[in-house]
């Protein structure tokens, strides 16, 4: 999860929507494992590609509990292009959701980002998130960033976002989704995205989907603003 001016890169992503996961609960209780696992024709984060537009291998473990407290990791493949050592992306997370009522739900969770390989890209940031019937609307913030304040994921970044979810025929499900990257050093420009996903839950197969990412920056040379169109696959355990 780490960009330049010429080379933006970082997941929750797309990644975390198509990564599938399964409950099993542990002799009724209170207690939920979940695992997912996927692959990628492109690893796209919020908008922007994680792998050069190459494939990407994906996979997690989580833990829920009935109150709404929740933890987990989830593991993929990066390469930020010539000249970065970056080969893989670790990523912790907990949190806190929950539902007021039939249409009103929360959630609240601390994210960290790591890149074992190389030094100076972890980052943390603290979200959260209200979804009112097919309606999301999010918002992050950037606690810790091992980048200097001239570079973008530091402290005080902030990450806005929201999406619409609707069931379709056929068991299709429709997503679409728009964020908008406000970076705190005034040296790194901010960006907006869009773009949306189609899949389908193939059963014993897993969930299939094809989706589509656009950028938009404030100056066009500094991301790369062709249109991602893409494919995921993801299996159940």
């Amino acid at each position: 999860m780490k960009a330049t001016l010429t080379r933006a890169a970082l997941t929750m992503g797309v990644c975390a929507t198509l990564a599938g996961q399964s409950a099993v609960a542990e002799d009724g209780g209170p207690h939920t494992v979940t695992a997912n696992f996927g692959v990628v024709s492109n690893y796209i984060w919020r908008g922007l590609t994680q792998t050069d537009n190459q494939p990407a291998v994906q996979g997690g473990l989580d833990y829920s509990h009935a109150s709404g407290l929740y933890a987990g990791a989830w593991v993929s493949n990066v390469d930020f292009g010539v000249g970065d050592d970056t080969n893989y992306e670790v990523d912790l997370k907990t949190g806190f959701g929950g539902a007021v009522n039939d249409d009103l739900r929360y959630d609240v969770n601390l994210l960290y980002v790591g890149y074992p390989d190389i030094d100076d890209a972890d980052m943390a940031e603290l979200g959260g998130s209200v979804t009112y019937q097919f309606l999301t609307l999010g918002l992050s913030y950037t606690i810790y960033g091992q980048a200097d304040n001239t570079e973008p994921y530091d402290v005080g970044d902030l990450y806005y976002n929201g999406a619409l979810n609707f069931n379709l025929m056929y068991n299709l499900k429709l997503n679409v989704r728009a964020g908008y990257y406000d970076f705190d050093a005034p040296q790194v420009v901010d960006y907006t995205h869009w773009g949306l996903s189609v899949s389908r839950d193939a059963g014993d197969f897993g969930t299939v989907s094809l989706n589509y990412d656009q950028v938009d920056g404030d100056e066009p040379d500094m991301y790369d603003e062709d249109p991602k169109i893409w494919i995921g696959w993801n299996k159940t355990f």
